[in-house]
Order: structure tokens, then sequence, then C-alpha cells
């Protein structure tokens, strides 16, 4: 019995102990602790205790390890800092610096990407915007953009900087040249020439390096090759005022300058006498001369609006100004200029700006009988005005002659159109004539024309017309006489009947090719489709060629046209092919072998090869397809080879099949001896490749040569043989058929039977009902004699 209980003792007390240690380290371990044995606790990771990582004695304590003290294995890299938390750390990168990753934190140096970030293009810019800024490693600065300083009182760090403008003008030091005038801009300064001075050679105004010397007389020299008394007397005045000229008598010398032009152009002496092409070249001289002379001299003039005046109606009127109003008028001799002062300030200048007008009256009789020059668009819509072909254009001057000019010397382009309202003597246009506002333009040899580029006509009245022109130069107003021809109605009444008689014609063929049973094969289908074509081409011809009044209706014509003609040639094409085809299967007179291999192309190629030519054409070009007196192509910008190229290439190929087709004929018939009926067929078909190649093209290549003294007897035939190709066809292809003459007499033999018929029907009923007539009568007679026996 006690070995039993000693055996359960032995056996309990591993448990006894294991319970005892269990509760002894719940009891005494500190926090962030774990309990190892019944003596020895052990620290949590990132913790540690006095004795170490694992201690016995109940007065120790777990403490939190630093990983970022200096002493610490622990390390972040380059460019990031390390922050302890209890327990752990972690990793960020310095400010300025980021991860590649895009991630905010990380464990140590291995997992180190820190880069710099690039504040200025990164969206995390806070500089004011007066400032730029300037990236560096690690951060960035706000700096004052050049021409800029702080602010004072703002702040002034390296990121929160505030800046203003730089006032060069006022700060004290010289920063222009003693001739010119400091004119400070944002960020910067200009130096503008003085009052009565310009840039030196090599300078040029309103630069911060300009330097400037007094306003001179600029040099003014006759035209080349000119020869007259009157015109040396002037430059010789001319020339004295260039010696005597003082920017301070500029007013002076430009009212001599108005009367010496004045005096020249009312008594132009031998002027007059010259050729009407060097009048011209003295008046390019004096008034592209003239505008340059007041240009420069009126840099010398007080600010304000000045008037000059001559005894025979030259007249000045110009205004100067610092900064101008925001619309100015000036009025010289019956010609008035409206214009926006922006337009004459130069870019971004603040400074003095000159617009002037000068009115000329006797500059008309040097330009007398000078050509105009419209623009295309202006010579499409006369065109179209007058449905004619113009042939001539003279003018007659409505206005005086006038010059505008500014200190802005760029006036090619304005960025707003100016306007001159013209006052001129009371006319009543024509149905011929029309009034233009024109301008000189000259070329660099003195030559010039009118020209209409440019301006445009506002509104016209009797005695006044409003121009607007978008550049500055000569300019007056013209009425233009046109010399428009009537067509010609010999010509129209050839195409109006030759165009009938071939519709007529078009529609017995295409009846007689689709009724006709005996003559049916792959050759009288293309002449079918042939017929089909032109008929409709000439009947929408004659229909709505004139139809410009809408355009969309028009356009739809125009191309409705391009097609059916393109179609009708490329059906022409096919009808070579197969004359081609046959002649060389002459050994068997029949078309079957043509026929396989031409009823599988002809529709698509017939039909759908125009068709592509025209969706390019009209995809490309769409505003092309109508004119503004015809509903057809455009001639403008080569637009008419899109039906005329097609057409040369099928003529072009049509003539070599004709051509191989004559070849191959010619040796068939010295092969020929005795087979008559393949001597026929050989003949006929010979006859028809002459005739196709005739009808197939030959006639318009008379279009192409109406030029020169033969035009006139070329638009004749050309009319009369285009107009009379469906009467070509009916002929050729059914008149001269044996087959279908036979089937012509068929046909009137059988209307003749029927009519026969239809008159003894016609002729029995009559004697018939004759017969009745007395038969009646006497039944009538009866009755009555009855009823008087009664």
């Amino acid at each position: 019995m006690m070995g039993c209980k000693g055996l359960l003792m032995l056996l309990l007390l591993p448990l006894g102990a294991a319970s005892q240690k269990a509760s002894d380290c719940a009891r005494w371990c500190p926090p962030k602790s774990t309990c190892v044995n019944a003596t020895t606790c052990r620290c949590s990771p990132g913790f540690i205790s006095s004795s170490g990582e694992m201690f016995t004695s109940r007065l120790e304590s777990c403490d939190d390890i630093n990983e970022c003290e200096p002493s610490s294995a622990v390390s972040c890299g380059k460019f990031a800092y390390c922050h302890n938390t209890e327990g752990s750390h972690y990793c960020t990168c310095s400010q300025g610096y980021e991860l590649a990753s895009g991630a905010r934190t990380f464990r140590n140096k291995t997992e180190n990407t820190c880069q710099d970030v690039h504040e200025c293009t990164s969206g995390q810019n806070p500089c004011h915007n007066s400032t730029h800024c300037l990236n560096n490693i690690g951060g960035y600065q706000c700096r004052c953009h050049p021409g800029w300083k702080p602010v004072p009182g703002s702040p002034n760090g390296p990121k929160n900087t505030v800046c203003e403008d730089v006032d060069e003008c006022s700060s004290g030091q010289p920063m222009c040249h003693e001739s010119t005038i400091c004119i400070n801009t944002v960020g910067s300064y200009k130096c503008r020439c003085r009052r009565g001075w310009e840039p030196k050679p090599g300078f040029q105004n309103r630069q911060p390096n300009t330097t400037c010397e007094e306003v001179s007389f600029p040099t003014w020299t006759p035209p080349p090759g000119i020869k007259s008394q009157g015109l040396s007397r002037f430059f010789e005045r001319v020339q004295d005022l260039h010696r005597d000229f003082k920017p301070a008598l500029a007013q002076d010398t430009i009212q001599h300058l108005i009367r010496e032009v004045d005096e020249l152009l009312e008594t132009p002496d031998d002027l007059e006498a010259l050729p009407r092409s060097e009048q011209h070249c003295v008046a390019t001289n004096l008034l592209v001369g003239l505008e340059d002379v007041l240009r420069n001299l009126s840099q010398a003039l007080p600010s304000g609006i000045l008037t000059f005046n001559a005894s025979a109606g030259t007249d000045l009127s110009l205004e100067v100004q610092e900064q101008g109003h925001r619309n100015v008028t000036l009025s010289s001799n019956q010609v008035k200029m409206l214009l926006n002062w922006d337009v004459a300030h130069e870019s971004g200048d603040s400074g003095r700006s000159v617009v002037g007008l000068v009115s000329t009256p006797g500059m008309g009789k040097l330009l007398a009988e000078a050509r105009l020059v419209l623009e295309p668009e202006r010579q499409a819509v006369l065109h179209g005005a007058h449905k004619g072909v113009l042939r001539g254009v003279s003018s007659v001057l409505l206005s005086h002659v006038i010059s505008a000019f500014m200190s802005n010397s760029d006036t090619q382009n304005l960025s707003s159109p100016i306007t001159f309202i013209f006052s001129h003597h009371s006319v009543t246009r024509g149905p011929m004539q029309k009034v233009f506002c024109v301008f000189w333009d000259h070329t660099p040899d003195g030559y010039g024309h009118w020209s209409t580029a440019g301006c445009r006509m506002a509104a016209t009245g009797d005695t006044s017309t409003t121009c607007q022109c978008t550049h500055l130069s000569s300019f007056a107003v013209l009425m233009a006489h046109y010399d428009v021809p009537v067509e010609d109605p010999v010509l129209a009444v050839i195409t109006y009947l030759g165009l009938g008689l071939s519709l007529l014609c078009l529609l017995l063929a295409a009846l007689t090719f689709l009724l006709c049973k005996a003559i049916q094969n792959t050759s009288t289908s293309l002449h079918l489709q042939l017929s089909i074509c032109l008929f409709l081409a000439h009947l929408l011809f004659l229909m709505a060629i004139d139809r410009t009044e809408i355009k969309v209706l028009c356009t739809i014509i125009a191309g409705a046209l391009h097609y059916l003609y393109l179609a009708s040639f490329t059906w022409m094409l096919l009808e070579g092919l197969n004359l081609f085809l046959t002649a060389r299967n002459l050994t068997v007179v029949n078309y079957s072998s043509v026929s396989r291999d031409m009823k599988k192309l002809m529709f698509p190629v017939g039909y759908g090869v125009p068709a592509i030519i025209v969706a390019i054409s009209a995809a490309s070009r769409p505003l092309l397809y109508g004119t503004p007196t015809r509903c057809w192509l455009n001639p403008g910008k080569g637009f008419i080879w899109s039906f005329l190229g097609p057409v040369c290439t099928i003529f072009s190929v049509n003539l070599a099949f004709v051509l191989m087709t004559l070849w191959i004929l010619k040796s068939k018939l010295s092969s020929l001896s005795s087979d008559v009926s393949t001597l026929q067929n050989t003949r006929m078909l010979t006859f028809k490749a002459t005739a196709q190649l005739f009808i197939l093209g030959c006639t318009w290549c008379l279009g192409i040569l109406q030029v020169g003294p033969a035009a006139h007897v070329m638009a004749y035939l050309f009319t009369i043989i285009n107009s009379l190709q469906g009467f070509f066809i009916f002929l050729v292809y059914c008149l001269l058929s044996q087959q279908v003459r036979e089937q012509y007499r068929k046909w009137f033999k059988g209307i003749k039977k029927t009519r026969a018929e239809s008159e003894k029907y016609t002729l029995s009923s009559r004697a018939m009902s004759d017969a009745s007539k007395p038969s009646t009568h006497f039944t009538n007679l009866e009755a009555e004699g009855s009823g008087h026996t009664s």
C-alpha cells in the first residue's frame, strides 16, 4: 500500500511544480515581457532591461530601445531621418526628397530610394506670381524676376518672397542715352528717341540701347529714265528743302512741300506728254516719296491735330498723340478716315504715334487709264452677275487719290480694318458698271496698277462710298466699265436644236437596243448603257446647267453632270475594248467568247469607276462644284482636270484600241478571198472602228482647239458635232445595221397590217350599221300605216 502511495506522489510532483511555475510567471514578470520559466522573464522585441533581454530579478523592467540613437545598429541611409516608436522605429525621406515608389516610410537603408523633389515643376511650388521658382538639391527658392525687387516689408525668406517692378527710369541712374527718353515697362525699360530725333543707323527705336540723332529730311530722288523739265524743277526745290531743313522748323518744311506737290500736279506741263506707263511711274514716285518724307518729318511735330493746305486742293491732315483716344477720325478734302488708335501704336509702345491722311486731287491726271486687277473672287462674282465672259476692264476715278500713313511702318496686315469715307461727284451706275475700292499696287521698278486686294466696299451711294482696308497705301474709288458680250444666239440655237435631236435619237436607239431581239448581245448592251448615260447627261444639261440660284442644288447638278459624262466616256472605253476583242476573235464571227469576259467587267467598270473619281473629287474639293454662271466644274486650282484627266486617258486608250483593231482588220481583209459574208462583216467592223474613233472622242478635241484666230470656227464645229453625238450613234448602230433595218421593216409591216385590219374592221362596222337602217325605217312605215287603217 505504501508502495502505491509513493508511486502516486512521484507522478503528481511534476504537475504541481508546473502549476507553481505558471502561477509565479503570471504574478511577477513586468509589462512588455514574457515568461521564460519560473525564475526568468524575457523582454518583448524592441524592449530591453538593465540586465539585458532576459532577467531573473523581480525589480527589473523592460524599457523601449531607441533604434535611432547613433550607437544603434539601425541606419536609414542618406537623405533620410529615423523616427523611434514604442517597441519599433521607421524611416522617412528628408524634406525635399521622396521615395521613388511614392511610399512615405521604410525600415532601413536597404529600402532607401530617396530622391530630390523638383518643387518648381511638381505642383508644390508655393512661390508668389511675382517671383520665379529655382529648384535646388532638397529644396527650392523663390527669386524675383529680372527687373523686379522684393517689396519693402514683405517676407524676404527663400520661399515666401514677394516682388515688385523696378522703375529703372526713376532710379537715379542714367539708363538711357541722353538723346532718348526712358520709358519704364514691366520688368524692364525702353529708350525712345526724343521729339525731332530718330535712331542712328544700326540702332532701333524703343530698345534699351537706343541712340538717336536729329531728324533729317530723307533722300527723295526722281524716277530714273523720266525726262521732264517740270519734274526736274520740282526735285530741285525738294533738294532745297532737304538742305535747309531743321527739326524745329518741321511744320514750315511740310507746308512748303505740300505746296510744291500741289503746284506740280496742278500744272504738270510736259508730264502729260509722257507715255502712260511713264506717267504711272512718276505717280508712284510721288506717292511713295511724299509718304516717306511726311512720316519722317512728322516725328518732329508737337502733339495734336495739324492741317496743311494748298491752293489747288492738295491737303494734309495728321494727328500726333502720346497716348491717344480709342478712336481717331481725320478729314482731308472730301475724304474721312476712321481707325482705332491701337492700330497706330507699335506693339507694347506707349509713346508718340502719328497718323496722317494726304489728299492729292491732281494725281488722277497721272493715273488715268491705269489698269485694274481684280481678285479672283470678285472676277467670279462679276462673271456671275453678267452671265458672260469678261473681255476687258476700263475704269474711271470717282474720287481724289489719297495716301494714308502712320508711324507704325508695318501696315501690310493691320489688326483691325481702317474705314475711308469718300465723297465724290454724283454718279449713276449702268447695268455693266461697278464701283470698287482700290489701292495703288506698285512694283519695285516704280510701275503699278489699281488692285482690290485687302479692300472691300462697305457701302456706296450716288455721292459717297465707304471702304474698309486692312493695309495702308494710296487709295481711291473707281467705277469700272465691263465689256460683257452677249452669248452668240446662233450657237445657242444650234446647241438646243442639236441636243434636242440627239435626245430623240438616243431614245430611239435605246428602245431599239432594248426591244430588238435579233441584235441583242454584249455589244448591244454596251450601246444601250452608253445611250442611257448620254441621254441623261444631255437632258440634265439642257434643263439645269444655268440653275445657279440655289448653291446646294447647283453643286448637286454639277456633280451629277460630272458623273454622267464620265460614265459616258467609260462606256465608250468599254466599247473600244469590246471592238478590239471582237476583231481579235474574228475567225468566228460571233460575240460568245467576248461576251463572257465583258459581262463580268462592264457594269462594275462602267458605273463604278466614274463613281470613285467623283467621290474622290467631291471629298477633296467640294466647294469647286459649281461656278457663279454654270453648274459645272470650277476651273480654278486645276479642278477641271478631275474631268479632263480621265477623258484624255480614255481617249488615248480608245485610240490605241481603234488603231490595233484597224491593223487586225487590214490583215484580215488581205487574207479573205471568196467568203462573202465574212468579208462583209469585216468591212462593217472596219467602218464601225473608224466611226467610233470619231464619235468616241475626236469631237471633244475641238474644244481644246478654241484658241487664237480659229477659236470662233472651232466653237461652231465643237457645238455642232458634239450636240449631234446622239444622232451619230443612232445612225451608225441602228440605221446602218442590216439586222436593225430588217427589224424596223417588220415593225412597220406589223404596224401597217394592224392599221389595215383596224380600218377594215371600222368599214365593216359602218356597212352593217348602214344596212340595218332601211329595215328599221320600213318597220316604222308599216307601223304608221297600220295606225291610219285602224
